[in-house]
């Protein structure tokens, strides 16, 4: 039996990937710093140990008897005080060298869509350094790069739930986010397929306007938008560096940065956000 540890599985994509492997026959340890935040996996995880992976030494073993490694680590939210650096990139370094050190045949990351192009924001830098210390492990490896989550998209729906959606520039940027289970098949096939780098998107290209629109059919909400201008950004995040700590402007860079371009990604899966919407309007 194949057996592969995942790191991240609280998160929204690491849950789909502890299912997906699961149901594909694999044996999964699943690594998390409190039992209580993964209680909703079930008999999804075979095996679970705690340990935080900015701590090394509460890594020692981790990857004994494992074939695969998984990482999804990464700050989304911080509350603790951790920084990019320490997260994205010294929480995953600790997780490569248990990964080198029990001779893991594989170890497979996921990043960000079009990281090069945005290296200059603080959580992009950190999965950069990261990705660069992989590249050259000498360990085999697949960097998976999204073009964001449908769980980053629910700040549309919740907007568009209370009345009103505010968007950036005239709001024809497009995106392809992707749903969390799609995802997932594409990060277990990494883990059987000789990849080096796989870039991935939904199946919906679309503008924010359109985005916009499914999440007030889905709310039941007449559409009213509103259309923040593009150099409001640009201002703003000049003050958020100089006044506000890294966790509180790193976030918010990210997310201003991604909803002023066009981010377009090989177009993969079959779960459409409308979709994704109305599943979360009926809970």
């Amino acid at each position: 039996m194949k057996r592969v540890l995942v790191a991240g599985a609280s998160g929204y994509l690491g849950a789909f990937v502890v299912r997906e492997l699961k149901e594909r026959g694999y044996r999964v340890r699943v690594l998390t710093r409190d039992r209580g935040r993964i209680a909703g996996l079930g008999d999804a995880a075979d095996e679970i140990v705690v340990g935080e992976v900015t701590d090394a030494a509460s890594l020692h073993g981790i990857c004994d008897g494992v074939d695969y490694v998984f990482s999804s680590v990464g700050i989304t939210r911080q509350k603790d005080g951790c920084t990019y650096m320490d997260v994205d990139y010294r929480g995953n370094m600790n997780l490569l060298h248990e990964a080198q050190h029990a001779g893991v045949r594989k170890f497979v990351y996921v990043s960000v869509f079009l990281a090069r192009e945005m290296a200059h924001l603080q959580g992009v830098r950190a999965k950069l350094r990261f990705e660069d210390m992989l590249r050259h492990a000498g360990v085999q490896y697949t960097i998976v790069s999204p073009n964001g989550f449908y769980s980053d998209m629910e700040e549309f729906l919740r907007m568009a739930e209370k009345g009103r959606v505010y968007l950036f520039g005239d709001g024809n940027q497009r995106i392809n986010p992707i749903h969390g289970a799609d995802l997932a098949e594409v990060c277990a096939d990494a883990l059987e397929q000789n990849a080096k780098e796989v870039e991935v998107g939904g199946p919906d290209v679309l503008t924010h306007r359109e985005i916009a629109a499914r999440a007030f059919d889905a709310a039941g909400k007449k559409p009213r938008i509103t259309c923040i201008p593009l150099w409001t950004v640009r201002l703003l995040l000049p003050l958020l560096r100089a006044f506000t700590s890294v966790q509180v402007y790193g976030p918010l860079e990210f997310f201003l940065t991604v909803m002023s371009r066009d981010l377009i990604a090989p177009v993969c899966g079959r779960r459409p956000l409308a979709q994704f919407f109305r599943t979360l309007c009926s809970t």
